[in-house]
């Protein structure tokens, strides 16, 4: 990969707390966290900055303009494809999810004989088992870590399998990769185009993102990704896992990006409004009261660092992408308009010393955003 790209970070720390955020991720490079990329625009100016490797084999520096793996916040794309999709009337968040995808394949799927909707989908009150936390998804991936898999591929390790929660969409909420490789499905069956491309319509173009990219549908040029990482035998050895295809072009992973375009993106649908209608972000902004690991369960959409024994301190908007090799998050803190996005290339899907380091970071960089 090439050491250069086309932004000086240095010249992009106008925020007043860019001194704090600086110190921050050059603290955590220093614990072991390979290379970390940080974004914070608030009132005072914009923090963009980089600390550690890009690619440890090749001692390359990370930069703030280098493109990274943001995993999973692909889900909020594709949730803000549906909401179009659906003011278009091609789809409906309340359409069963059988109209889209074969019920013979739905009822192999602990939950999916229930009436599931594309919105349980959406929210993830489905309560299906995530196979991405399957032993057997985990040892094929690592038997053959290249290899490109389809959803049919995936949901073998779906079939079968109790599902996380009964389904009680009025009271039970919880996480699951599962809803989004249904989701992306359901809406190649309605359009008849893969859902990263329906992706790339009714979102990237619309909000102008040049620089994000969809795998395995588009391709990122040749020298601007970081590399990914994770000690994969527990070892403190970090091996490089950037060519492991855990299921790109299904929906809940497989998106790459800047931290421009990322800022651009919470721009566009949280700050002018200008990707859905007030109608469907009030749907996306309209929260499952069940607190997960810290996080409420919108439709397409997280209301992040929620904290029940302090309720009164701010939240924010956005998503979380957890890998095999990356971490990243997107967030919008509505009551002081600051964004904040970041992205590591270190895996913390699995458990590792080193993931208790990233949440030790998250919550110093919360702390210092939510500082006035």
């Amino acid at each position: 990969m090439q050491s250069d790209c086309t932004i000086e970070a240095d010249s992009l720390q106008t925020s007043s707390k860019s001194a704090a955020y600086k110190a921050l991720i050059n603290k955590y490079t220093r614990q072991g966290l390979p290379g970390i990329v940080l974004s914070v625009n608030d009132s005072t100016g914009i923090f963009n900055g980089a600390s550690g490797q890009a690619d440890i084999k090749n001692d390359i520096s990370m930069q703030a303009c280098h493109v990274q793996d943001f995993s999973g916040v692909i889900q909020i794309f594709l949730a803000t494809a549906v909401f179009r999709l659906q003011e278009k009337g091609m789809i409906s968040l309340d359409d069963p999810v059988d109209k889209y995808i074969p019920k013979a394949t739905l009822k192999k799927i602990g939950n999916g004989s229930s009436p599931l909707k594309i919105r349980n989908l959406m929210n993830h009150t489905a309560g299906l088992y995530d196979f991405t936390t399957d032993r057997e998804f985990l040892l094929d991936l690592i038997q053959e870590p290249e290899k490109e898999r389809t959803a049919e591929d995936l949901l073998r390790f779906v079939n079968n399998k109790n599902s996380m929660f009964p389904f009680r969409p009025a009271d039970s909420a919880g996480f699951s990769n599962t809803s989004y490789l249904l989701l992306s499905m359901a809406v190649e069956s309605a359009t008849g185009i893969p859902a990263a491309s329906i992706i790339q319509q009714e979102v990237l173009l619309p909000a102008g993102l040049t620089q994000t990219y969809i795998l395995p549908q588009i391709q990122i040029p040749d020298g601007l990704k970081a590399q990914g990482y994770f000690d994969l035998y527990g070892n403190n050895n970090l091996h490089n896992l950037s060519m492991w295809n855990t299921g790109f072009g299904n929906g809940f992973n497989g998106i790459y990006s800047t931290l421009t375009d990322m800022q651009r993106f919470l721009q566009v649908l949280f700050i002018e409004k200008s990707l859905l209608s007030d109608a469907s972000l009030s749907t996306m902004l309209t929260f499952e009261p069940d607190i997960e690991d810290g996080k409420q369960m919108g439709t397409g959409c997280f209301r992040d660092f929620v904290d029940a024994t302090h309720p009164n301190l701010p939240f924010s908007w956005g998503y979380r992408g957890r890998g095999l090799s990356s971490t990243a998050e997107i967030h919008y803190l509505p009551e002081t308009g600051t964004t904040l996005i970041f992205a590591i290339n270190y895996g913390t899907l699995l458990s590792s010393g080193l993931r208790y380091k990233f949440l030790s970071f998250r919550t110093e960089l919360i702390a210092i955003a939510r500082q006035k």
